[in-house]
């Protein structure tokens, strides 16, 4: 019993990503086709013909495979649509990984996409799903905000501190995006105007917040060993691993917000199958799911990536900045990309991809060895949290 790396490695041998943003002259089919058509294009000139089975990550812009087959006029080959919360993207990658290191299929696609603003989509209104009428009903600002009075009391921290570390978080984020040509906010915001926000829900304003957007994303994905016919510079998968809790943290009295241990479980099992003993040296570059910025916070803890009680001051010191010691979000996060939500997962991948081949421009990261995606879907007490491990070199 237990969770195992592959037993046949697998690599991603071509990505695509679309500018992430508002595209109201644009339909889901087009991001969709623009980024399954570029990732193609980069794994040695694909066709669409080549691929032998597909994975799409969608939760609201499709319901099934036929989502991808109509725009791209496919065929008669396997197509899969997946939903996981917030953690789609990853979903779809996890799966097509899956298929070729089981050896049922040779060349796969893993595809996400959505199409959130002409829909109307709010961060601040929540999908209503069927249940018993005993749930909470809250936005997700709201319910994330809860993580900073719960770390203020775990570790005796003035929720004060903790706000300046979030706005530290946002600042450097909205730096990172502001360097990144694909996402949709594009300035760096001074720390006077983050800190000085009107509330929107507990401590967060709209600057705590990621943002809604359309976008796309897609990789190629065969078996390590055949990755050097497609590309001479591959991205090889050491671990995934995914992590669902029992969804009850809302319902117990006793629940510590600044708890997320779907997080901590499933960087554990990711770093039990890529041989990682000690993250916190070991791991060059990180993306994480940054919905808000008490969530970026509190994962540099669960991830191993700073002591219990230290993140705060680990932020503020520039650990985590883009010439930090271990450089998180250096692509602009989920804060400043917004979050099309089959899509984020691909687009934290695609960021490694551009890293690791040497491809990032003034983001670039000298030398990584390897880099760590942590995507989650849920809120805390009620979460999905999906870890991924990369690197250029072979397992």
């Amino acid at each position: 019993m237990g969770s195992h790396a592959l037993t046949t490695p697998v690599a991603v041998v071509g990505m695509a990503c679309t500018n992430f943003g508002e595209h109201w002259d644009r339909n889901v089919d087009d991001l969709l086709v623009e980024a399954t058509h570029g990732a193609l294009g980069s794994a040695g000139g694909l066709g669409v013909g080549d691929v032998d089975a597909f994975w799409l990550g969608s939760m609201i812009s499709g319901v099934s495979g036929l989502t991808l087959t109509r725009p791209l006029n496919i065929a008669h080959k396997p197509v899969t649509r997946v939903e996981n919360m917030c953690a789609t993207g990853s979903e779809a990658f996890r799966n097509a990984c899956f298929a070729v290191s089981s050896g049922a299929y040779d060349v796969v696609m893993a595809v996400g996409g959505e199409k959130l603003k002409d829909a109307g989509y709010s961060g601040l209104e929540m999908p209503s799903v069927p249940n018993d009428g005993t749930p909470p009903v809250l936005s997700a600002p709201a319910m994330y905000s809860m993580i900073v009075p719960a770390y203020a009391r775990r570790y005796g921290v003035p929720e004060e501190r903790i706000k300046e570390a979030m706005t530290h978080i946002a600042w450097k984020n909205h730096g990172n995006g502001a360097r990144n040509p694909r996402a949709q906010f594009r300035r760096e915001v001074p720390k006077e105007t983050i800190a000085a926000a009107p509330a929107l829900a507990g401590r967060l304003s709209v600057f705590d917040c990621s943002g809604v957007a359309d976008g796309a994303a897609a990789a190629v994905i065969v078996r390590a060993e055949d990755a050097h016919r497609y590309t001479d510079s591959p991205l090889y998968v050491h671990a995934l691993a995914l992590d669902a809790g029992s969804g009850t943290g809302r319902n117990d009295s006793d629940y510590d917000y600044s708890d997320l241990a779907e997080a901590s479980a499933s960087a554990r099992t990711a770093y039990a199958q890529a041989g990682i003993t000690d993250p916190a040296t070991q791991i060059s570059l990180a993306e994480v799911h940054d919905c808000f910025t008490p969530t970026e916070l509190v994962l540099m803890e669960e991830l191993g990536f700073s002591e219990r009680g230290k993140a705060w001051q680990d932020v503020l010191s520039g650990r985590y900045d883009r010439d930090g010691a271990l450089p998180v979000n250096i692509d602009g996060g989920l804060k400043s990309f917004g979050h099309p939500i089959g899509a984020s997962g691909l687009r934290m991948i695609y960021e490694m991809w551009l890293q690791f081949r040497g491809e990032a421009g003034e983001r670039q990261v000298a030398d990584p060895r390897f880099g760590l995606v942590q995507n989650q879907g849920g809120s805390p007490g009620d979460l999905v949290s999906a870890v991924t491990i990369v690197s250029d070199r072979r397992p």
